[in-house]
């Protein structure tokens, strides 16, 4: 009988208040990121776009998101809208229940509300990425509404509503395909890089590019956007165990080494390229392994993590360039980093999970065949579809009808000034009357 209704562990609840601010801390994080490495006339723009994710998804999540994200499973594609309706049977007690309040596993409902609506804000966010410096802003707030409605909350129900965790059945990738996907390869990564791809290519490239130098104009904001992203992320991977125990610990030693491994290797690649291992390079490489052991951090042991990690960082290090030779303008690198080591953590899975992980499965190498290879691979390709599919739809009605792009003069002199009335740098003295 759903919701459960208990007393919730101490401890378990002391960890996962901590996991949902650290998950929280994400979109800001990726805000700063974002906006160092755009131009300084669009960081504004850029930052307002990240920061507006956390009010719009929050919105849509207590009044209906929730409860079709993880409400009565219909089909396995989505949840009911009946389940809970404005956070209804989430909080609160119940007289017929003594002193229990509404749980999911061992903790508040209502602190795993708030904890799965940080990872709906970050997927959200990550989109703005790829339209740097040409989208009116209040475009991107209807895309980014309705966006969070169609295609991310349908896949994470798919991916996260796990049988028994807040109704009896749950979503068809987790339920029936079984493939592993532990906090969100499929449902954030590969979703939110196949639709900032989609989105790219409507609204087209941006002024000058590729043929004008577009540099990060604040490199240290970059850095250190990508330093709070890696602290947000241990919330973020060993926070979805939902309990403070051992699988968490692991999940959060994988987290640091897929890190730690992916921005090695991608420095390695860039100095054997270029010739030069870059600041820039290093803060891309950590979220790329990031990226990858989001999905796997369950599923394999310490070295493996640091294989996932290995593999991603390289493999993304070549992918950020295909925008050159295909011509399309991912502006921040959405989809050579989000949505590439997004497929590689859900593939090595495949590869290099181990029994002895979390997870309890064994991949290629361990002995455990295709099976779950093959798992991971189905996942993928329906996510990726159906991320292209759906924004592709809002894509063209939003840009047929309000339009995507902004004004010629707005991107050539400032989107900031163009769009927010403002500018992030004051460059002009002060004087005394």
């Amino acid at each position: 009988m759903f919701p459960k209704y208990g007393v919730p562990d101490s401890a378990d609840t002391a960890w996962m208040l901590a996991a949902f601010a650290l998950v929280l801390l994400m979109t800001p994080a990726l805000a700063l990121f974002y906006g160092g490495m755009v131009r300084s006339k669009s960081v504004l723009n850029m930052m307002m776009m990240c920061l507006s994710a956390i009010p719009i998804v929050w919105i849509v999540w207590v009044v209906f998101g929730y409860s079709l994200a993880f409400g009565d499973d219909h089909s396995g594609l989505i949840g009911s809208l009946s389940s809970f309706p404005g956070l209804e049977h989430t909080f609160g007690s119940d007289p017929a229940h003594g002193d229990g309040i509404p749980l999911v596993g061992t903790i508040p409902a209502i602190l795993f509300v708030a904890f799965q609506a940080g990872f709906a804000m970050v997927t959200v966010a990550l989109i703005a990425g790829a339209v740097a410096d040409r989208m009116r802003f209040i475009s991107w707030v209807v895309f980014a509404t309705l966006w969070s409605v169609v295609v991310y909350i349908p896949t994470a129900h798919w991916v996260f509503s796990a049988p028994g965790l807040t109704e009896e059945h749950g979503g068809w990738i987790v339920t029936h395909l079984k493939a592993i996907d532990f906090a969100g390869g499929t449902a954030v990564e590969i979703n939110s890089g196949a639709s900032a791809l989609v989105l790219a290519l409507f609204l087209g490239r941006r002024r000058g590019w590729p043929k004008d130098p577009m540099r990060p104009h604040n490199l240290p904001f970059v850095m250190l956007g990508a330093g709070l992203l890696w602290f947000g992320w241990f919330g973020f991977n060993a926070g979805s165990a939902l309990e403070a125990n051992g699988s968490a610990a692991v999940i959060a030693v994988n987290t640091l080494g897929a890190g730690a491994a992916s921005m090695v290797a991608w420095l390695v690649v860039e100095r054997v390229r270029h010739g030069r291992p870059t600041s820039f390079g290093a803060a891309s490489g950590v979220i790329a392994g990031l990226v990858a052991i989001t999905p796997s951090c369950s599923a394999v042991t310490p070295l493996g993590a640091l294989a996932v990690g290995a593999v991603a960082g390289a493999v993304s290090s070549y992918a950020i360039e295909l925008k050159f030779r295909w011509r399309y303008d991912d502006s921040l690198d959405v989809v050579g980093v989000h949505f590439v080591s997004g497929v590689v953590g859900m593939l090595m899975i495949g590869l290099v999970a181990s029994d002895s992980a979390p997870a309890g499965v064994d991949g290629l190498l361990y002995g455990g065949g295709l099976d779950q290879l093959w798992r991971q691979a189905v996942a993928v390709v329906a996510v990726l579809v159906y991320a292209m599919v759906a924004t592709g739809i809002i894509g063209l009605a939003l840009k047929y009808t309000m339009g995507l792009r902004a004004d010629r003069e707005h991107e050539v002199d400032g989107i900031d000034d163009g769009q927010h009335a403002e500018s992030a740098y004051d460059f002009h003295p002060t004087g005394g009357g």
